[in-house]
């Protein structure tokens, strides 16, 4: 990939309802239908938010907010990429609601491009694509949306995780000067890898597919796993997190279990939540590199990331 493509002002928002976990009904019920031991330090249960807000207006709380990180008049923005596991209603009104989302964050008559079937990926996928707008030369700057919450309060509750409402977004965008980069990082590479026959949600998570991504992303650089700083993955129940990153290679000290706790599963958006709380805390260096990276049954994607400054790592 080309030198000078970056994602700066990953921000996000959650429902404005923090509900802790024995206050979620039927979650008893919930734990014996998945065969789940009632022990929220085994599995990371602890909080969720929920909202009653739409998702056009996490969408654009989200987006105002990267907007603003960067120091980006909503003029300046050439493409938007939205991403959004639940599309909004029937067809007849994605039009209606995109143009909502647009005239609110001040967008002009700019190109939208819709990501929708990946499940918990769906964000990744985004990026990847509009990495690859920039890195192409079709656009400066290309803001990513990620919204989802849930509808069916029944559905809060998982066999792998727990669900929390809201939306992250970031900037992805050429080199430019003068240009106002809070938290940025350089985009060093996306990678994904599918088996096809194990896309079923009854599949497992695959840590070959992570393996084969990893290779993908490290290995023309001439890297190892272990020289990820950080890996900011999905915030799904802690067995099954650390059992699959381990199986891809990754200690436990790239792992950050934080999240799973304090904000729970936010469908697509943890990767790019848990890249904000990390650079927020300051628990983020100059040259290191961190890898966002989801799965989901049959599909992994990840991006590799590395903050300015620093030692360059050259093969």
């Amino acid at each position: 990939m080309a030198a000078g493509v970056f994602l700066s002002g990953a921000r996000y928002v959650l429902g404005e309802q923090e509900v802790h976990h024995t206050e979620l009904p039927g979650l008893e019920a919930k734990a014996a239908e998945y065969g789940l031991a009632v022990n929220a330090g085994l599995w990371g249960w602890g909080s969720v938010f929920r909202t009653e807000r739409g998702l056009d207006d996490l969408a654009v709380e989200a987006g105002a907010k990267t907007l603003r990180a960067c120091g980006i008049d909503p003029g300046e923005v050439d493409a938007l990429v939205f991403c959004c596991t639940s599309s909004p209603g029937p067809p007849e009104g994605h039009g209606g609601f995109l143009r909502g989302v647009l005239t609110r964050l001040g967008l002009g008559d700019i190109a939208v491009y819709g990501v929708g079937m990946g499940r918990c990926v769906n964000l990744l996928s985004g990026l990847d694509i509009a990495t690859a707008l920039v890195t192409t030369g079709r656009y400066r700057r290309v803001l990513v949306v990620t919204t989802d919450r849930v509808f069916d309060e029944d559905t809060r509750i998982t066999g792998y995780a727990l669900f929390s409402d809201g939306g992250a977004a970031c900037l992805v965008h050429a080199e430019a000067n003068g240009e106002a980069n809070d938290g940025a990082y350089e985009v060093l590479g996306c990678a994904s890898a599918q088996e096809t026959a194990s896309l079923d949600w009854s599949s497992e998570i695959s840590s070959d597919l992570a393996k084969r991504v990893n290779e993908e992303l490290l290995g023309p650089r001439g890297m190892r796993t272990a020289e990820v700083d950080a890996l900011l993955h999905a915030n799904i129940y802690l067995p099954l997190l650390v059992m699959k990153e381990r199986q891809a290679g990754f200690g436990t000290g790239q792992l950050d279990t934080t999240n799973t706790t304090r904000v729970g599963h936010c469908f697509a958006a943890d990767p790019l939540i848990n890249l904000a709380d990390r650079e927020a805390s300051g628990r983020t260096r100059p040259g290191g590199y961190y890898l966002l990276a989801s799965s989901v049954p049959g599909s992994r994607i990840g991006v590799l990331a590395r903050k300015p400054g620093g030692a360059t790592h050259v093969r």
